[in-house]
């Protein structure tokens, strides 16, 4: 579904079909068969905008056999039979339709064409796929229409405020038509530099190309491949806020990017060898100097030694898209875990997720203020972002487990007054001080009538302060016993003692004074 999403979205950009079959390397019938959907629809390249979600709805209910796979592979089991004839007439340069044409002919079999080839190119060796593929030489940028990026290493820099020593990266990005660059010193290649560097490129150009072209790095491209180059979520959401199509370079094809490859050994000797830097930050900025005054303004061979930054001004700043009003807010994206406490760790902090999940693999997006986390492409739940601990929301626990979170010493109290005044003086007893450490007991106090006649529990309630002794396994005992209608004692507690073990005194001396009772004088 991704990838006829993919088709779409180019072809609502404005690119021909025949653009986005050499493009994307599919044959411009399959191109033609997706686009005709989205005619019928009535949508025409240009019009409104149309998010990725939008088109991933139409494309669920015009090609439901794309969306669900187990209505495409069906099929294939009876196609198995035939594998070894199909590898074999494969090596001998018969075409897949062919293949198709005489098993149905010669065998009965009773497949479509489309089962055919969804069969060819997910079961087949890559040997016997690669032999079938044409490569197209792409042509050469119009003015405003592509920027080539890639990475080229600059040197070794110490860092003269801690001393350490860094391997530092240029990120570069060149407009083919103008030969226009801009160099972004580095020291990491990951998620967070490629995106800030983009944003930093499109504000240094004062606009966005149509179509990006990057290397098949990590950052930028989940999985390369010549037909399905998957780009990931980050740089996915990148290029829909700035309204731009990427668009992969072959793995290992470096003339699909010449012209950011070739720049590179200039970049480390014009602007890298023999200079020093105080720190990172005025790395950058000479970066930016020298694109302008040194890079922009030499003699270019392919532009018959015009200077790239006179032909940019001149012929393709005003090609650029505008950019965005609001600002681009970087995100990671990454995969999480929910455990046994339905908590998933990201970046070494605890967010508790909706106990339904528990178990699941879910996507994380993280930016600066807040993570977010999906499943199955729906957003699940929302946290603001932390540094470090445990972030709980006790709304995503079933409620029978959350029972006790939600039971407050003011919650104990009021359901106590439900149950009468004995009842109210055991629980204040309980919580009249360290409320947290008491609350549990309080709380079973109160439980008691979930099981008892609340009539008993208040009778219990007050024969155990009778006795001097309100405390949790008193009422329960009085309760089992039945003996809340029993007179009350006379004289103090320890009268009872035997009854319970233990006179209030001995069991409390050391947690909580006594309601009304006096610390007697050591014997």
């Amino acid at each position: 579904m991704v990838d006829i999403t993919e088709i779409l979205v180019h072809w609502h950009a404005g690119r021909s079909k025949n653009e986005i079959a050499a493009s994307l390397g599919l044959a411009r019938n399959t191109v033609r068969k997706y686009v005709a959907a989205a005619e019928e629809a009535g949508i025409v390249p240009g019009g409104a905008a149309i998010s990725s979600a939008e088109w991933a709805a139409r494309v669920r209910e015009w090609f439901p056999e794309v969306a669900d796979g187990r209505l495409r592979q069906v099929t294939w089991p009876t196609i198995e039979q035939h594998r070894d004839y199909i590898v074999g007439q494969l090596k001998a340069g018969v075409t897949v339709t062919t293949i198709h044409q005489r098993l149905r002919d010669e065998e009965g079999l009773a497949v479509s064409i489309a089962s055919m080839r969804r069969y060819v190119h997910a079961n087949l060796p890559e040997e016997v796929r690669a032999s079938q593929v044409r490569v197209l030489r792409l042509r050469e940028a119009e003015p405003g229409a592509e920027a080539q990026i890639d990475y080229g290493q600059l040197g070794r820099w110490t860092d003269p405020r801690s001393g350490r020593r860094h391997t530092v990266q240029a990120f570069v990005m060149v407009l083919p038509a103008s030969r226009h660059m801009f160099v972004y010193p580095v020291l990491k290649m990951d998620q967070q530099a490629w995106s800030s560097a983009h944003v930093a490129a499109f504000a240094f150009f004062g606009g966005c190309p149509a179509r990006l072209v990057p290397d098949n790095l990590k950052t930028g491209v989940d999985r390369p491949d010549l037909y399905d180059p998957k780009i990931n979520r980050a740089y996915a959401e990148l290029a829909s806020h700035y309204g731009v199509l990427v668009d992969p370079a072959r793995s290992r094809k470096p003339r699909d990017k010449a012209s950011v490859e070739r720049p590179m050994p200039y970049i480390r000797d014009s602007f890298w060898r023999g200079r020093s830097f105080a720190s990172l930050e005025e790395m950058r900025e000479q970066a930016v100097r020298w694109c302008l005054e040194v890079a922009g303004t030499r003699a270019c061979r392919p532009l018959a030694d015009a200077a790239p930054l006179v032909v940019f001004n001149a012929v393709e700043a005003g090609q650029l898209q505008a950019l965005p009003q609001a600002p681009f807010v970087l995100s990671r994206w990454s995969r999480a875990k929910v455990g046994p406490d339905i908590h998933a760790r990201v970046d070494k902090v605890l967010y508790s997720i909706p106990w339904r999940y528990l178990g699941r693999q879910l996507d994380v997006r993280s930016t600066a203020t807040m993570v977010q986390f999906f499943c199955g492409g729906e957003l699940i739940k929302t946290h603001p972002r932390k540094l470090s601990g445990k972030q709980t929301d006790l709304g995503d626990y079933p409620p029978e487990r959350v029972a006790f979170h939600q039971r407050t010493p003011a919650w104990c109290r009021r359901q106590a007054e439900q149950i009468g005044p004995a009842c109210i003086e055991v629980v204040n007893v309980l919580l009249a001080e360290g409320a947290l450490y008491r609350l549990r007991a309080a709380q079973g106090v109160l439980g008691l009538a979930d099981k008892h006649d609340p009539q008993r529990l208040e009778a219990a309630c007050a024969r155990a302060l009778a006795v001097g002794d309100p405390s949790y396994r008193t009422v329960k005992g009085i309760l089992v016993a039945g003996t809340e209608s029993d007179p009350a004692p006379a004289g103090r507690g320890d009268g009872g003692a035997e009854a319970f073990l233990h006179g209030p005194d001995a069991l409390f001396a050391e947690v909580i004074p006594l309601h009304g009772a006096s610390t007697p004088a050591a014997s």
